[in-house]
């Protein structure tokens, strides 16, 4: 089967489609023909290292210490069973998938995928086409965990910073559609009409206007792309506000596995309550060019990679 492989790390040049023996199901797994999965940030910066330093031990000890020990990236995929081994009883081959790959060692880049049967894949909503479903789970469930940490509820007022982006344009939408709150959306000139057509009853453009000096005051501030200065940030807050970063508070939610959370956004996707934002769609074939886009930082939702 193709891959996408890295060796090293390093710029999106150490990318390269290789030739490598297609997995069998053991007893407990099920083989996914993958159709689409995604070039996400997280991808961006494990394949070129690019971490905090003081995060750096810890990162070299899971991701490895000289070159990459997990060398297939792609975090979230979606597909079709193709083979279940004779234990796993939750799909049959023919079923449309979707999933997350971060608890499976990644390997979306790649045009087969084995998972546990238990783990975090769930059939696909009929109302979406596999490139949406592919980019479905990661912005939207980073998005839900910071917001149910902000304790939003209906009628309060939501600040996000980095409206546009895969987690922003997800927190957008689950903000005003499932906890019924006021969006405010801050976002680029380009960007703007996006974020108001996804929920937003306000958008601000950061290339005129800084929210931290301005008169509007919100229940929550959330940074969904963590690049405001946070004492800046909490100046927009009310009394007893509360602030959001999307890598300080994307922590797992009390009482809900993974799975669970994977089963939520399912039925919120078929709800219409989200969908999320496609910005461009590359093939395999093209993985360097999808990398170099996405690490420029100007992507609006989320890329998509069809295998």
């Amino acid at each position: 089967m193709k891959a996408v492989v890295y060796n090293s790390y390093g710029p999106p040049e150490v990318l390269r489609i290789v030739d490598i023996p297609k997995p069998a199901p053991h007893d407990n797994e099920v083989l996914v023909r993958v159709k689409a999965t995604t070039v996400t940030i997280g991808d961006t910066r494990m394949r070129g290292f690019n971490v905090p330093p003081e995060e750096r031990f810890l990162a070299h000890l899971y991701l490895g210490i000289f070159r990459p020990r997990r060398k297939i990236l792609g975090m979230e995929l979606s597909g079709v069973v193709e083979a279940v081994g004779r234990n796993a009883t939750r799909f049959k081959p023919g079923d449309a998938v979707f999933g997350s790959t971060m608890e499976a060692n990644f390997g979306g880049y790649a045009e087969y995928k084995c998972f546990n049967h238990n783990g975090v894949l769930t059939l696909k909503p009929a109302n979406l086409d596999f490139g949406e479903a592919a980019a479905a789970w990661g912005g939207a469930a980073t998005a839900l965990r910071c917001l149910h940490h902000g304790n939003l509820w209906a009628g309060q007022s939501i600040l996000i910073y980095g409206a546009s982006g895969a987690v922003g344009t997800s927190a957008v939408q689950l903000a005003r559609n499932l906890f019924d709150a006021e969006v405010t959306g801050v976002c680029s000139t380009a960007n703007l009409d996006l974020v108001r057509s996804l929920g937003a009853s306000k958008v601000i453009d950061y290339t005129r206007d800084d929210f931290s000096r301005g008169a509007d005051r919100y229940d929550v501030v959330f940074d969904a792309v963590a690049r405001f200065p946070s004492d800046r940030a909490r100046l927009a807050l009310k009394p007893g506000g509360i602030y959001l970063n999307v890598h300080r508070n994307a922590f797992p939610i009390k009482g809900m596995t993974t799975l669970g959370l994977l089963n939520r956004l399912k039925e919120m996707l078929e709800e219409g309550k989200y969908r999320p934002v496609i910005d461009r769609v590359y093939p395999l074939e093209q993985i360097v060019e999808a990398h170099r886009y996405v690490e420029a930082g100007h992507k609006r939702g989320n890329v998509v990679i069809t295998v």
